[in-house]
């Protein structure tokens, strides 16, 4: 029995002059394979082992000689075809060990084995015992010969056809193979995330598709159609690693510079003898390049494989970009390239998630006055300061710190509160800036949270540390302040607050009350002061000392201040048709209001819709305001004076007003706080600071009225110092217009009385 390989045979066999003319030429031989075609024969009979061999062993076919596969039974076929590969053609006998037995060996080769590529001829010495219109519908066959008919020239034609159609099938299944692959490696890719990332993956799968190692580099070329040459690496793989972060030129990489060139110049794929070149065209003036050495040159089925798979990159490559571009934006701040205040979000959520929270600080760091900064020294130069700033937060802190910037001139650190503490953060700015050769010195201000004392979210820690940091810059400039539950209590309160007052405006909750004025000498009432006042839908009365600071906080103060002075000024129209017709109304005017552009038309327009005589309308501001800004105050009150307005200075005495821009400003009356008031009968001096403000009143030609008068004692002393108008308890408590109205027509005419 011969051997189960039979070598190539050498000798040729001029008995047959047919000649082949190849139609499609086969592929090349592939160094290290095998390239030959595997034909097994599968007989019982010796003889027809060797008849085929010496028929068929001196051939080539498609440009590749045969290697014969011999097995003399079923059972040892299905014992070498379980290890053998690669096989192209089986010669199968019928008939052996049973009368089906190449039947039987058939369906075992297909379904079993699921060999579905190598073609099968079946060859019987007994024709008629299988009928061939049966076998061939049947079984998954290529032929179905009697070995009578099998001549040398009819075997040679018939195993020929059979390798063709291996050949196409292999082919077809390679190509199909490859573009699943691409698919596959087009969905893996698709799932990294960054361009970095994704550039890797691309050079991992190209050596995956062209099934050997490769060394290689992937280069973007940031801007061909400018003469730009320079050759950005964004991934490498293998011997090239050292590559990684580094611009290509032309001298140290000559090979590689060179050949990316050629390919970017021809805008097309390159294949050489050791390596290969792919081209994948991008958007925006960006076109990538890979460099590949390779093991083998590849097949014209690889170089097909690999056009495809270059145009699917090339769209990926510009769909990461296009997301890496937006993530950016989306998550990072384009100036300083640090998160911004979305990303620091997240960061925070997963640090209160993890081991680090009790030992983590988050500090905002508000650079002091940066706008004047800016606008004194240009946008350009105060875009260098940040970078230069952040650039010092992010170095000098120490490692393991998150630094971002969520505002104009807000940075905020995040990091283990050894290191994220006041004293090292305000340390950096000891030390002045330069910027283009300019030394600039800045301070900062902090709000600081220990995340370990934090009950929330990431977006509550930023929320806290914003409340500790306008807490510090309430109190001072280049100091900090630690947030604490007492003041997110507190915070929670005034929200809660605002919330409230401002559904309460809308549902009518809020009303004026008027307090009447009176000559201390004659006890009439002469005025009134309009007062807002809250009751809830309960019956309860919230204090104008809680509300009104947060309603200045909010902004609401504008509206409801408008609504004041429209309300005061209806109720002197009918207050005046009621026969009242020498009666002031003053009307509290807050700092909020007051430094609204368009405060001085509101009080236009409240004067003429309502036809209130302007001479009988008085507006108070305090003392503070008085002073905060004088020369613009100055001006203001003016303007408010030509509209016949006249002007009040609210709790006077309180303050630090200085005499000589008192003098300057063109106000008409002194309130006399109550505080002094009180103190009249308090103390042998108790009435001194009253006195010296009712003197200096009389000084400056300003009238003067006290305020919180509660019993005779107070309201007698102040006669006697020649004070002449109060108002307090004693003569009437605040009242709506209605009672108001009634009060001037009898209970004031009593008590005058």
């Amino acid at each position: 029995m011969p051997p189960p390989i039979t070598p190539l045979a050498q000798p040729k066999d001029d008995h047959d002059d047919l000649v082949f003319l190849e139609e499609h030429p086969a592929a090349p031989a592939v160094p290290g394979a095998r390239n030959v075609w595997r034909v097994m024969i599968i007989d019982d009979d010796e003889d027809v082992h060797s008849t085929t061999t010496f028929a068929l062993g001196n051939l080539d076919m498609q440009q590749r000689p045969l290697e014969f596969v011999h097995a003399y039974s079923a059972g040892q076929a299905r014992e070498l075809l379980k290890h053998e590969s690669e096989i192209a053609v089986i010669l199968l006998d019928v008939v052996m060990e049973q009368d089906d037995a190449g039947l039987h060996l058939v369906r075992y080769i297909r379904e079993t084995l699921n060999l579905a590529d190598v073609r099968i001829i079946l060859r019987t010495g007994q024709p008629g015992y299988a009928p061939e219109i049966d076998a061939i519908r049947d079984f998954d066959i290529n032929d179905y010969k009697t070995k009578s008919e099998l001549t040398r020239i009819k075997l040679f034609t018939t195993v020929t056809a059979a390798i063709r159609s291996y050949e196409q099938i292999r082919k077809i299944n390679d190509s199909r193979r490859g573009l699943n692959q691409i698919v596959h490696a087009s969905t893996q890719l698709m799932a990294l995330h960054g361009v970095q990332n994704f550039a890797s993956g691309v050079l991992t799968q190209i050596t995956d598709l062209l099934g050997q190692d490769g060394n290689g580099v992937l280069c973007v070329q940031e801007c061909p159609d400018d003469g730009c040459h320079e050759l950005m690496v964004m991934a490498t793989a293998g011997s090239y690693r050292h590559l990684d972060n580094t611009t290509l030129c032309n001298v140290e990489h000559k090979h590689i510079y060179d050949a990316m060139e050629l390919t970017l110049g021809q805008r097309r794929n390159v294949y050489g003898p050791d390596f290969i070149t792919l081209y994948f065209a991008g958007k925006a003036s960006r076109d990538f390049v890979a460099y590949l050495e390779v093991g083998r040159a590849p097949t014209e089925i690889d170089e097909r494989l690999l056009e495809v798979f270059c145009a699917n990159v090339a769209v990926g490559l510009d769909n990461v970009e296009l997301v890496t571009h937006l993530h950016n934006a989306a998550f990072y701040d384009q100036l300083s390239k640090l998160p911004n205040r979305t990303r620091l979000v997240e960061i925070l959520d997963a640090t209160l998630s993890g081991p680090a929270r009790d030992d983590a600080t988050l500090s905002l760091v508000d650079l002091d006055h940066f706008a004047e900064t800016n606008d004194a020294l240009g946008h350009q130069f105060g875009d260098t300061l940040l970078v230069a700033v952040a650039g010092r937060l992010q170095t000098q802190l120490g490692g393991q710190l998150t630094v971002a910037r969520i505002g104009g001139d807000i940075f905020c650190v995040l990091g283990d509160s050894s290191q994220v503490n006041p004293a090292n953060i305000l340390a950096l700015f000891q030390h002045p800036f330069s910027i283009d050769g300019q030394d600039v010195q800045l301070s900062a201000t902090l709000g600081l949270v220990r995340l370990g004392e934090h009950e929330g979210s990431g977006a509550d820690a930023l929320k806290d540390a914003d409340i500790a940091l306008k807490r510090a810059k309430s109190q001072q400039r280049a100091g900090h302040f630690y947030f604490s539950r007492s003041m997110g209590v507190e915070i929670r309160e005034r929200v809660r607050m605002m919330h409230a007052l401002r559904t309460a405006f809308g549902q009518n909750q809020l009303f004026v009350v008027y307090q009447p004025q009176i000559d201390l000498a004659t006890r009439r009432p002469v005025g009134a002061e309009a007062l807002l006042r809250w009751q809830t839908p309960d019956g309860k009365f919230i204090s104008p000392d809680r509300f009104i600071p947060i309603a200045e906080y909010s902004g609401l103060i504008i509206d409801l201040g408008e609504w004041v002075m429209r309300t005061a000024c209806r109720e002197l129209v009918d207050l005046r048709k009621a026969g009242h017709q020498n009666f002031m109304m003053s009307i509290n005017v807050s700092q909020v209001q007051f430094r609204h552009p368009h405060f001085l038309e509101m009080l236009r327009k409240a004067l003429e819709d309502t036809g209130a005589p302007p001479e009988f309308v008085e507006l108070e501001i305090t003392e503070s305001m008085a002073m905060e800004e004088p020369d613009l105050l100055i001006k203001m009150l003016a303007q408010i004076k030509q509209t016949g307005v006249s002007i009040a200075i609210d709790d006077f005495g309180t303050g630090f007003s200085s005499l000589s821009y008192l003098q300057r400003l063109q106000i008409d009356r002194l309130k006399i706080d109550r505080a002094f008031v009180t103190e009249i009968t308090g103390s042998a001096r108790g009435s001194s600071i009253a006195e010296m403000v009712i003197q200096l009143g009389r000084n400056l030609g300003l009238a003067v009225i006290a305020e919180g008068v509660e019993d005779e004692r107070q309201a007698q002393i102040l006669q006697a110092l020649g004070c002449p108008l109060a108002q307090g308890f004693l003569f009437a408590r605040p009242m709506t217009a209605t009672a108001l109205n009634g009060w001037l027509s009898n209970d004031a005419l009593e008590g005058a009385a």
